[in-house]
């Protein structure tokens, strides 16, 4: 990185969330990427909803080619300081588990009932042609 490059707040990052100052911050590095909403093969909307936040999961996700990654030099402006950047948010693994396993037993419910109503049928829809066989045969 040159020494043209600036250093940037995070929260200067934040602030170009927009169509007319779109930033991005990827690895800790700061892109500007405004110039090139138009020309993105996932179109801009793609890029305003990862700016404002930290993408670098967002862009790694992805799975860029070697010559998107090597496109982006163009339109880095710099890094952002990382005594700036807040802390991420804790998943909440805890309520998560809780809901899960919750959702575990209904679920394990639904199956019974998917595999005991079609039975319960079965045997109603037996039980009558048997009555009738019956009450015919005692005529």
């Amino acid at each position: 990185m040159g020494s043209g490059h600036k250093v940037f707040a995070y929260e200067d990052v934040v602030n170009h969330k927009e169509r007319k100052g779109c930033w991005l911050l990827i690895s800790g590095k700061v892109y500007d990427v405004t110039p090139f909403l138009e020309e993105h093969p996932g179109g801009d909307e793609v890029l305003i909803a990862a700016s404002g936040k930290d993408a670098t999961e967002d862009f790694e996700d992805v799975g860029h080619s070697d010559d998107a990654k090597e496109m982006m030099k163009k339109y880095c402006i710099g890094e952002v300081d990382l005594s700036t950047v807040p802390p991420p948010k804790l998943k909440r693994t805890q309520t998560t588990s809780a809901v899960t396993h919750k959702h575990d037993k209904s679920s394990f419910l639904m199956k019974i009932l998917q595999f005991l109503v079609p039975l319960l049928i079965l045997g109603f829809a037996f039980g009558l042609q048997f009555l009738k066989k019956r009450e015919k045969a005692e005529d």
